[in-house]
């Protein structure tokens, strides 16, 4: 199975939550410990082993917040 690494832009999410509707893996989540230079909890990934690299996360993103590339 392919792997995947993601990157995102945290100081420009605002937290919307698309990325992790999309994630199949379900391994999105909003980070409750910081707050971007928005005001936001910007999302992260919680388990970067499980990700497959599909790239809905960066699909879904309003504001090309997230980078994908295949491993």
């Amino acid at each position: 199975m392919a792997k995947g690494k993601v990157k995102f832009n945290e100081d420009i999410c605002k937290g919307c939550e698309l990325c992790i509707i999309a994630c199949p893996q379900k391994i999105i989540a909003l980070d409750e410990e910081k707050i971007n230079a928005k005001g936001f909890h910007p999302a992260h990934l919680v388990n970067e082993d499980a990700c497959i690299g599909c790239g809905n996360c960066a699909i879904m993103c309003p504001d090309s917040v997230i980078e994908v590339e295949r491993i």
